[in-house]
């Protein structure tokens, strides 16, 4: 399962994440847009050094190597911006990418060298109340070609949720704000964990 970190700061931040890997979580997305390079360094150096292989950098993707991080999340954005050789040279160099996309066809049209995209807000947001899509994502899915590509819901992804977004057709979920905004993070980690994925 995938956890995507709340962009800004959070209380107890770290010692969170630690508590999500020990409970089971397989990536975190580091996604802090805000970060200066210092402070996403910073920020990295306080996550154990048996945890860096299962995070992916959202940013500053030059402090990548030295952190020993070998994923990292194109945005939307910087996915346009970057050449497919580009793309093909961070590949070539052992690492493991992935994007967000916000229509299907983008998805049709991507690149194999991503191994997984976003695709949402699917339903609405719990960190951005009411911000949601007024895409109808089971007929969005329904004629599907793209299968090389694993795609992941994003937004509004609750326990309760996950069968809904996989009965659309998605190939799993990531969560943020069932997470982030919680008095009970793990325990709602725990409970999403429970969700058959298969």
């Amino acid at each position: 399962m995938i956890v995507i970190t709340n962009p800004i700061p959070i209380t107890n931040e770290i010692d969170t994440i630690h508590s999500l890997f020990e409970n089971g979580l397989e990536l975190l997305h580091i996604r802090k847009p805000d970060f200066t390079e210092t402070e996403m360094n910073a920020f990295l150096s306080k996550i154990k050094s048996n945890f860096r292989q299962q995070l992916v950098l959202h940013s500053h993707h030059q402090l990548a190597s030295a952190a020993r991080i070998d994923r990292i999340h194109f945005t939307e954005k910087a996915r346009i911006e970057t050449c497919e050789e580009g793309l093909k040279i961070w590949q070539k160099n052992g690492f493991s990418l992935s994007t967000s996309i916000h229509q299907m066809i983008d998805f049709e049209e991507l690149s194999t060298v991503f191994a997984y995209a976003f695709f949402g807000p699917v339903f609405e947001s719990i960190s951005k109340p009411k911000y949601a899509s007024n895409l109808d994502f089971k007929k969005e899915l329904e004629h599907r070609k793209n299968n090389k590509t694993s795609l992941l819901a994003v937004g509004g992804i609750t326990a309760e949720k996950i069968k809904t977004a996989l009965e659309y057709g998605f190939d799993n979920v990531a969560l943020l704000g069932t997470i982030w905004n919680s008095n009970h993070p793990i325990e709602n980690f725990k409970l999403c964990q429970k969700t058959d994925l298969s």
